[in-house]
């Protein structure tokens, strides 16, 4: 049995994706080893990560400076007909490492709303072309894909808007954030 503070960070770290307790157990005691100075630099930079960290109101991208959008959205050189939806954030550094993306992006995160509020961009955007379903090819990432065809289909077809997916060339069952630059490029490339 632990000792409640031990315990309680334990409860925490457990909380984070792929972290279960006896990983948890490790950090807590990884963390109890090390120097004070080295544990309040790591809290230190949480309380910056919350403190200077906010979220794109147009694409949900996390960004860390004093303007209204990420860098992406203020960028005037981005193809504004095309909208890649993505799944996580990391999906979207992802596909900004290959260089070959240059539309706008649109975070999910997990979270219901962000679907309404993806309509109602689309309904407010005259400009967009073609919308990318750029989700992983795993067995929840096609679900979430077909479920936003059927979502997005009013947009599509009554608006002139083309809804694609990223081609093949990523595995079934992979995920976009462990692909390499190449395979991405060629799935971007391929979009259908």
């Amino acid at each position: 049995m632990f000792s409640p503070t031990i315990q309680k960070l334990i409860d925490l770290f457990s909380k984070f994706p792929t972290i279960g307790p006896r990983t948890a157990a490790r950090f807590v005691f990884y963390l109890l080893k090390k120097p004070k100075a080295e544990v309040d630099e790591l809290i230190n930079a949480i309380v910056q990560l919350r403190e200077k960290v906010k979220i794109c109101p147009n694409c949900f991208n996390q960004y860390e400076s004093d303007a209204d959008f990420c860098e992406i959205c203020s960028d005037k050189t981005r193809d504004k007909t095309l909208l890649c939806v993505v799944a996580t954030e990391t999906d979207l550094t992802t596909l900004e490492k290959t260089k070959k993306y240059k539309g706008l992006y649109f975070v999910l995160g997990g979270e219901k709303s962000r679907i309404e509020k993806l309509e109602q961009k689309l309904k407010n955007t005259s400009e967009l072309k073609e919308i990318i379903l750029a989700l992983n090819p795993t067995t929840e990432g096609q679900a979430a894909a077909l479920y936003l065809e059927r979502v997005l289909k009013p947009f599509g077809t009554a608006q002139g808007k083309k809804i694609t997916r990223l081609g093949r060339g990523l595995p079934s069952g992979g995920e976009l954030e462990y692909a390499d630059e190449e395979t991405l490029t060629s799935a971007l490339e391929s979009r259908r």
